[in-house]
């Protein structure tokens, strides 16, 4: 089976900063300061009134970035963040309909999993890369090691407690293709505007994750 670009881009990213955005205006400055960090992809999330907005300004102003659609829970989102502009999709869990959905949109989408049972089920729908979350919360390395036991053709972004401090664990294992995280982009930074803070934290996990794959 091949993989589609956006999701080779993840894995040579390495680190999938996650964000949530209450001002749609502060999406351009803020994608750019984690591209002058290293950092060419940004998955915003759905948890905002503003982050639909803010989702379509960084697809069209921001080119340099791979803008990724996350906290995707239904069908009508789907659809829409594709017309936003999305290049890929990223959801906390699985569903029929927003599978279903997401082969008509035609985008590259992670559903979540943290189970057995919820593996079976992505596997069953044919797809192969997933987001494992709440990573930490969820088992962490020691529930990803157990579930690729009987789902060897699976891959994940473990996302949910990932820290600078643990990422190397999660990036150790051959399953793992990239992570996810938060602390890339502190809702203080945000607030307060302070993109030289995002670009050093961006600096650090690019490095980080350059050490770790020598």
């Amino acid at each position: 089976m091949s993989v589609a670009p956006e999701i080779t881009r993840l894995e040579a990213c390495g680190v999938v900063p996650v964000v949530v955005i209450d001002d749609a205006e502060i999406a351009v400055p803020l994608a750019e300061a984690l591209l002058a960090g290293g950092i060419d992809v940004i998955e915003i999330t759905l948890r905002r009134p503003a982050a639909m907005a803010a989702l379509e300004i960084v697809a069209k102003r921001v080119p340099g970035i791979l803008p990724v659609a996350g906290t995707v829970v239904t069908p009508a989102q789907a659809a829409a963040v594709h017309d936003a502009g999305a290049r890929a999709v990223v959801s906390p869990g699985f569903t029929e309909s927003v599978d279903e959905a997401m082969r008509r949109t035609g985008l590259p989408w992670l559903p979540g999993v943290a189970t057995a049972s919820d593996c079976m089920r992505a596997v069953g729908a044919g797809r192969a890369t997933c987001k494992f979350f709440p990573a930490e919360q969820a088992g962490g390395v020691g529930a990803l090691k157990a579930l690729s036991g009987p789902f060897p053709q699976l891959r994940f972004c473990p996302t949910g407690g990932v820290s600078l401090a643990n990422l190397g664990n999660y990036l150790a294992l051959p399953q793992v293709i990239c992570v996810g995280g938060s602390w890339l982009v502190p809702a203080d930074a945000v607030k307060d505007r302070a993109w030289a803070q995002v670009t050093r934290l961006s600096r650090e996990a690019r490095a980080r994750v350059a050490e770790l794959r020598g």
